[in-house]
């Protein structure tokens, strides 16, 4: 998941925007950088019928190559097609280690959808283009250039780096930041996380906005609503119906809201952002940043899509599947309801609000179950949110200062979910730090044609270079 819906705390101050010098024609590491980014945009990694281990393997060789000692590199999981790569970088150990993670995954892509072929690496009119250049191979290859980098030029930070390449985010049962800490935990053990899928950062009309630092996200969990009926002859219709009595339990969620919530983040977002915007959506910003916030002005944020998001748990149906014959009346009838958690909310209370408010006993609400590779149900739990690390923040203040001089840096909370949820709940505090700009008015993630820009990509690398060695450099 590349681009998650987010709620915005400013950390800094906008200034006027400088943008960064660049050379022509790419130096060597851009070089470097564009090779393996080819590389592995042209390695097909869909879990239809991809191969997540070709490319986990094909980074452990570069690195291999780099100097990465045969102990300080691990290609593993739970089956042929899903092997995750780790590389240690070895520090003087004078700190804890830093994470940093990527999914090497993609979701699918049809060639008869896009104007060139998704698993070709394809540079023109300033774009890359291919699946995963914005979703998520960009930051890969951002990670394996600079860890390299970092190796060619002696660098000896002053904690271990690791870094994780991993398998299914964007679906199958293999995820491999899950696997990774249930089975391999020293592996990746940190004092902290940096997931480069996620924290945006953002520009319009060529110009960069914000730089974003992804410090909370919302806990994804589907709910089934099924209807049973014994059935019948269609031509003696009863209003015991199980079509009928799932349609009423949608109806009731549909005209339903969860209870207003907001944290430090959210608080701050509608603060700060009402002083960019103005009128009646001014005024409700700051009234619903108050303590207690106001509701009148809750229940008009909340009519944007959104807003809304921002302030509560929310519920949809997303799939829907009923009766068995056009002539027979239906004995089954089922919907898929999507929820995104508030962060901190628990499940099983959703459930309890779900069948309160649906409130038709001939229709049973349940969990769906997630399963690792084992077969295990993986339990649904709540998510706190990271805290701001100073180290983290001063580190993201100073690089930005380097690269973007002027655009704010903000925090946020995605209202979908990325791997960091896993390193959350392990009790890893989480950071998403894209390192790159995305054009707000062209997000192409999951989408056809997807696309990054040239120069973006190359600044990116730039900005990683810096962050890493900020990170990783007693001050």
């Amino acid at each position: 998941m590349r681009r998650a819906i987010r709620s915005v705390l400013v950390l800094a101050g906008i200034a006027c925007f400088v943008p960064p010098a660049r050379a022509q024609s790419p130096d060597p590491i851009d070089q470097m950088a564009r090779d393996i980014f080819k590389q592995l945009i042209e390695i097909n990694t869909t879990d239809s019928v991809g191969n997540v281990t070709t490319a986990a393997e094909a980074m452990a060789q570069r690195l291999r190559n780099a100097g990465f000692p045969e102990n300080d590199l691990h290609v593993d999981g739970p089956n042929d097609r899903k092997k995750n790569l780790v590389v240690r970088f070895r520090g003087t150990g004078d700190r804890k280690p830093i994470l940093f993670i990527g999914h090497l995954d993609v979701v699918e892509a049809l060639r008869t959808d896009w104007t060139t072929d998704p698993f070709e690496f394809i540079e023109k009119d300033g774009f890359f283009y291919g699946r995963g250049t914005e979703d998520m191979k960009e930051g890969d290859a951002v990670l394996v250039t600079n860890f390299i980098r970092l190796k060619q030029e002696g660098f000896l930070p002053d904690r271990d780096l690791i870094l994780a390449l991993t398998a299914d985010e964007e679906g199958g049962s293999a995820n491999g930041v899950d696997w990774l800490l249930k089975r391999h935990r020293d592996w990746i053990d940190a004092e902290y996380c940096i997931n480069l899928d996620g924290g945006e950062f953002e520009k319009e009309n060529g110009k960069p906005i914000l730089a974003a630092i992804q410090a909370s996200e919302k806990v994804y969990v589907d709910f089934q609503f099924e209807s049973l009926n014994p059935g019948g002859h269609s031509s003696v219709p009863t209003p015991d119906n199980a079509i009928y009595h799932l349609a009423g339990a949608l109806a009731r969620l549909q005209s339903f809201s969860f209870p207003l919530h907001l944290n430090e983040i959210t608080r701050n977002y509608f603060e700060r952002t009402a002083a960019l915007v103005s009128g009646q959506w001014s005024a409700d910003m700051k009234a619903v940043a108050k303590e207690p916030p106001d509701p009148a002005a809750a229940r008009r944020l909340s009519e944007n899509a959104y807003y809304n998001s921002l302030l509560r748990t929310t519920c949809v149906a997303t799939m829907l599947s009923g009766g068995h014959a056009r002539n027979a009346l239906p004995q089954a009838a089922r919907a898929n309801v999507n929820c995104r958690l508030f962060p901190g909310e628990d499940p099983q209370e959703i459930l309890k609000t779900l069948e309160r408010v649906t409130n038709d006993p001939k229709v049973k609400i349940s969990i769906v179950r997630q399963t690792d590779p084992e077969g295990r149900v993986v339990p649904v739990v709540p998510l706190p949110p990271s805290p701001l690390l100073p180290e983290v923040t001063r580190a993201m203040e100073k690089t930005r200062s380097s690269s973007w001089p002027g655009i704010p840096l903000v925090a946020t909370m995605s209202t979908g979910a990325t791997d960091g949820k896993y390193t959350r709940i392990a009790g890893i505090p989480t950071y998403g730090i894209s390192c790159m700009l995305f054009d707000k008015n062209d997000d192409r993630a999951h989408g056809k044609d997807e696309r990054v820009g040239v120069r973006d990509f190359y600044d990116g690398v730039v900005f990683n270079y810096k962050l890493i060695r900020e990170l990783s450099t007693t001050h």
